[in-house]
C-alpha cells in the first residue's frame, strides 16, 4: 500500500481529533473523579498526544480484526497498554519524574498501567474501528487537499510550539530535582520540594502541578532502595550473629551439665 502525502495529511489531522477528544475525555474523568476541572496532559493546549498516537496505532495496525470483535477488544487494551507503559517508561527516564502511578490498584505493572485503566482501551478501540473512524474519515475526505494542507500546517506549528514550550516546562522539574538532591537525599522531601516551587512559578509550572498531582521525584529512589537493602542486611546480620551467640552459649551450658 502506498501512502500519499494526501494520506499523510489526512491521518495527521485524524490523530489531531483524537488528541482533542483524549483531552475531552480525560478533563471529564477528573471532573466527575475531583470533582473540578483540571486540563490534563504535559502540553498546554487542549490534547492528549497520547490518544492521538493510540487512535492511528489501532486504525494501522487492527484492521484485519474487524471482523472479529473481540480479538479487536483484547488487541485495542494489548496496543493501548503497550503504548502508556513505554510513555510512562520514558517520561521518567528522561525527566526523571514518575507522572502517574497505579500502584495503589489491584493488577498493576509496575504502577505504569493498571487493568482499570486499560480495560476501557479495548472499549475505545471498538469506538474508533467501528465508529469514529469511518465518520471522521469520510469526513475530513470531504475536504479538498488544500485545505488539508493549509489545516495541516496551522495544526502542525500549534503542536511544534507547544511541544517547544511544554518542554521547557518539563525540563524545569528535571533541572530543580537535581539542584535539591545535592542538599536532599529523600524521595519525598524532594518531590514536596519540587512542588513547592512549581506553586510559585508561573500559572504553567502551576498548571503541569495540577495535572499531574500524583507527580513524584524518581531520582533518588534506586539510591534509597540500597540503602533499604544495605539496613536490612545489617538488621539480619545482627540477627544472625545474636542467634548463634544464643546457640553457642546453650551447647556450651550443656557440655557444662555433662562434665
Amino acid at each position: 500500500m502506498q501512502i500519499t502525502t494526501y494520506d499523510i495529511k489526512l491521518y495527521f489531522l485524524l490523530f489531531v481529533i483524537y488528541s482533542l477528544l483524549g483531552w475531552a475525555l480525560e478533563v471529564i474523568g477528573k471532573l466527575i473523579e475531583c470533582r473540578k476541572l483540571v486540563s490534563r496532559g504535559f502540553l498546554i493546549g487542549p490534547y492528549c498526544p497520547i490518544y492521538g498516537c493510540g487512535a492511528l496505532l489501532i486504525t494501522f495496525l487492527l484492521k484485519k480484526y474487524t471482523d472479529d470483535w473481540i480479538v479487536l477488544f483484547i488487541m485495542a487494551i494489548v496496543i493501548c497498554g503497550t503504548l502508556e507503559y513505554i510513555t510512562s517508561y520514558i517520561m521518567e527516564k528522561v525527566f526523571k519524574a514518575r507522572w502517574w502511578d497505579y500502584s495503589h490498584r489491584k493488577f498493576n505493572i509496575n504502577g505504569r498501567v493498571c487493568l482499570f485503566t486499560i480495560i476501557p482501551f479495548g472499549i475505545l478501540g471498538l469506538l474508533i474501528m467501528y465508529v469514529t473512524n469511518p465518520f471522521f474519515i469520510g469526513k475530513l475526505k470531504l475536504l479538498s487537499e488544500k485545505t488539508l494542507t493549509i489545516l495541516s500546517i496551522i495544526w502542525g506549528l500549534i503542536l511544534l510550539t507547544d511541544f517547544i514550550v511544554s518542554y521547557v516546562v518539563i525540563r524545569y522539574v528535571r533541572r530543580t530535582e537535581k539542584d535539591f538532591g545535592k542538599d536532599l537525599d529523600n524521595t519525598e522531601e524532594i518531590t514536596e520540594k519540587v512542588k513547592d516551587l512549581l506553586q510559585e512559578k508561573s500559572p504553567l509550572h502551576r498548571r503541569l502541578l495540577n495535572a499531574f498531582p500524583d507527580f513524584e521525584a524518581v531520582k533518588f529512589k534506586i539510591k534509597e532502595q540500597g540503602r533499604k537493602i544495605k539496613k536490612e542486611v545489617i538488621v539480619q546480620k545482627e540477627e544472625i550473629e545474636k542467634k548463634a551467640k544464643e546457640v553457642t552459649k546453650k551447647i556450651k551450658f550443656k557440655n557444662k551439665g555433662k562434665k
